[in-house]
């Protein structure tokens, strides 16, 4: 898939990602090549220790590449992290105690010098985006989980990325949440229309949420298959019941067999 500039928004060639050891060096990522267009919902999905979680990082230019080259809108990761065209929502909130809820989101802005009066009518609509009205002066440990990782995406929204990069973000919550916090993911992102690379190792809330699930093998991590989605947006919990939905659950799994 391309955009209309030519190019995908995000382009992995033939990525390699080696870590070494005592004993003998741990190849993590092998020969891994995708292509992810602009405004795309996409999830990368596998069994812990498959490398969905270093992929991200490698995107985000945390870390580097052993081998392969990775491009956004046709330049380097590098400088797509210059540009500042990432946010990131990681698996644990990361939300500073001592800040109340509005000081947590505008923290980037705040970072960038930008001016208090402007960082409050920011918060406000992010508040607004992410249905938390009310709770800007409350502190996260006043918040259920579920909340605080809605304070997360708003803070990582706040700088208007046109990448968000999620690290299975609802992965410590029950259930409930989980899959309320999924259409109002949903939601949010029907608001922003960025793209967005989702991290989980459920199949069913990968189905869910994306476009397209790319599934990686582990030991090393390597694209075993690319499923589309083609259920219709907007998504309905009704459709997590649907026939359609419980097929592709099982052509993902099955594309796990012999892995």
């Amino acid at each position: 898939m391309v955009t209309a500039t030519g190019f995908p928004e995000i382009e992995l060639a033939d990525i390699g990602m080696h870590y070494p050891s005592d004993a003998t060096e741990v190849i993590a990522l092998q020969n891994v090549s995708l292509n992810i267009a602009k405004g795309e919902f996409v999830s990368l999905l596998g069994p812990s220790g498959c490398g969905k979680t270093t992929l991200l990082r490698l995107m985000a230019d945390l870390i580097q590449p052993t081998s392969g080259s990775i491009k956004v809108a046709g330049k380097s990761a590098k400088e797509a992290r210059l540009a500042r065209k990432y946010g990131i929502v990681f698996q644990n909130p990361v939300l500073y105690d001592w800040r109340r809820v509005e000081e947590n989101i505008t923290l980037p802005l705040e970072l960038m010098g930008v001016k208090k009066a402007e960082r409050k009518r920011k918060a406000a609509e992010l508040l607004d985006l992410v249905g938390l009205q009310g709770f800007g002066d409350k502190y996260p440990w006043q918040l259920s989980g579920g909340m605080q990782q809605r304070v997360a995406i708003a803070r990582a929204l706040s700088m208007e990325p046109e990448i968000l990069l999620m690290d299975e973000p609802f992965s410590a919550l029950d259930e409930f949440t989980r899959e309320r916090l999924n259409e109002e993911l949903l939601s949010i992102w029907s608001q922003v229309k960025n793209t967005v690379v989702f991290v989980t190792h459920s199949i069913s809330e990968s189905i869910f949420l994306s476009d397209r699930v790319f599934v990686l093998s582990p030991h090393p991590g390597r694209l075993s298959s690319v499923a589309d989605i083609p259920l219709p947006r907007p998504r309905t919990r009704e459709m997590r019941n649907s026939p359609e939905f419980f097929g592709l659950i099982a052509q993902i799994r099955g594309s796990f067999e012999g892995v």
